[in-house]
């Protein structure tokens, strides 16, 4: 099966090793495109002193990644659907190499620009085809469940990694080497790829993409995506709010055209299935809550705890295995119990976890905060591959590249929503918190202001007191922000919990055949 279309007739419906050894060729780039942008945040200090870059040109070697990647997921899940999606995965490897490549090589900050963009492309091809591909091999519902949580653990334990990898290499080595580790493992794709993975395209699907759909999909999702790391920069400006108005309002005219098209770029019909729609809205939700808190533990560790990065990413392991054994018990208690109670179940969980993570003191909190952050992680790894089977496995085969573009789209803007708002509640709590030492300059007291990071670098330059003075109160500060955003937390796991426990309580014990079905029939989507 090296070539050739393959119909869910002609896969096996028990996974065999190959289809196994193949879900780690699979793994192995998710994990990569994680861990790839925490890995970058190490190594902005050294690669902007490199280059020269201003401040502007750090912040869009850092941004052009995720946007592109955000506005191209819907395209490429379709377009996968319609010329193949192993072709696609192992095209968008090739691009992925040559642009670390020519990332690595950079001799100045707009050449690092354009291959950063480079590589937010390519990755958009690589995150829903992975998806896609997992539904074709995996045709046994309890085996596909398992196999999205490996992919959902190597995902976040990407994340998790990325300041131990990083901190390693930029320690060894110079700040190419951060985007050289894609390299072997795309080399590696390309060259197994052809063998462990099945084709599939949907020939009812044949035939080029809709240019302006395309056009209208980039011009909604991007400036929503602008609009929230604006936001979460600099506060609620006209300028960040105009561009969020602008993409609703372009996403509105998009939606449109996908209902008069008979061949869509995206098939809306997915949307009445009730399971997908549900899954899709927790995916965002927790998404943009995980994405929030995660940004704040990291910077807790990093600044409050004062870690260097190695250690600060060694501390977050317990919560990654936590969440790796929640996740592969996933599959197993959905057999005896009913999916929609078990993610319920998570949901309070980290619910629990966050409560517990309100009471982290500025001072020697590691011992509250890290049982807190596996508390919280283990729920998530629950509930995540369940949620990923809701919307993989509501989908027909031919629509799987669309559910899956759909899935990284919910999770990447709800991230980028959970960073702005939920980052702009813990920096305004900072705000409000922070007392400034009598005897600081005021032009220093406004950096210190911005955020702990200032208060951080502004303290050596001030009187060896005062400097002390700021961290301690810049500490206090910050914790009570960190501390603030867990309990809205709190309001918002609880939230998704009685959401799930309502919306999803027709989901049956998916037993011996791990089969998840809902009670109620969904609306077909298959036409």
């Amino acid at each position: 099966m090296t070539g050739g279309k393959v119909t869910s007739s002609s896969a096996p419906l028990r996974a065999t090793r190959r289809e196994w050894t193949g879900l780690v060729v699979l793994a192995l780039p998710t994990l990569l495109l994680a861990l790839d942008t925490s890995v970058l945040y190490l190594a902005l200090p050294q690669l902007a002193a490199d280059l020269g870059a201003s401040g502007t040109q750090q912040l869009w070697i850092m941004d052009i990644y995720g946007f592109l990647l955000a506005g191209f997921l819907v395209t490429m899940g379709t377009l996968g659907d319609r010329v193949g999606r192993r072709r696609l995965l192992l095209a968008g490897a090739v691009v992925f190499g040559v642009a670390s490549v020519l990332a690595a090589s950079s001799g100045s900050p707009e050449m690092l620009i354009v291959a950063r963009a480079v590589l937010g492309i390519a990755g958009a091809t690589l995150m829903p085809s992975t998806l896609a591909l997992i539904s074709n091999m995996f045709r046994d519902p309890g085996q596909r469940t398992t196999a999205l949580a490996v992919w959902v653990s190597c995902f976040m334990g990407g994340v998790a990694i990325g300041p131990v990898v990083g901190g390693a290499l930029l320690e060894n080595f110079w700040w190419g080497s951060a985007f050289l580790l894609g390299v072997p493992v795309m080399v590696l794709l390309v060259v197994t790829g052809p063998v462990l993975l099945p084709e599939y395209r949907d020939p009812a699907q044949a035939g080029r993409l809709d240019p302006l759909s395309v056009a209208l999909s980039l011009s909604a999702i991007l400036p929503v995506v602008y609009g929230l790391k604006d936001l979460a920069a600099n506060g609620l400006r006209p300028g960040a709010a105009l561009a969020m108005v602008a993409g609703l309002a372009l996403g509105a005219v998009f939606v449109h055209r996908q209902r008069i098209l008979t061949a869509p770029l995206l098939d809306l019909r997915l949307f009445a299935n009730r399971q997908v729609s549900a899954a899709l809205t927790l995916s965002l939700l927790s998404g943009a809550v995980m994405g929030g808190v995660w940004l704040l533990i990291n910077l807790y560790l990093q600044t409050v705890a004062a870690l260097p990065p190695l250690q600060a990413g060694l501390w977050q392991l317990p919560a990654v295995l936590g969440m790796l054994v929640a996740g592969n018990l996933a599959p197993r208690l959905s057999r005896r119990f009913r999916p929609g109670g078990v993610i319920t179940a998570g949901m309070v969980l980290s619910a629990a976890g966050f409560a517990v993570l309100t009471r982290t003191p500025p001072e020697d909190g590691m011992a509250v905060l890290i049982p807190s952050f596996v508390i919280i992680m283990v729920g998530v790894g629950v509930g995540l591959p369940l949620v990923q089977e809701l919307i993989i496995g509501a989908a027909p085969p031919e629509r799987a590249g669309s559910a899956s573009a759909l899935s990284e789209t919910s999770g990447e803007l709800g991230v980028a929503l959970g960073v702005a708002v939920l980052g702009s509640v813990g920096t305004a709590v900072y705000r409000d918190r922070l007392t400034l030492p009598t005897a600081m300059p005021a032009q220093l007291g406004e950096s210190a202001q911005e955020g702990i990071v200032g208060a951080v670098i502004t303290a050596p330059r001030l009187p060896t007191g005062t400097g002390t003075e700021l961290l301690d109160n810049a500490r206090v500060a910050f914790t009570s922000g960190l501390t603030s955003v867990a309990a809205v937390s709190i309001v918002a796991f609880v939230s998704l919990a009685i959401l799930t426990a309502v919306v999803l309580r027709g989901t049956r014990p998916t037993g011996p055949t791990g089969a998840m079905t809902i009670d109620e029939s969904p609306a077909n989507i298959s036409a």
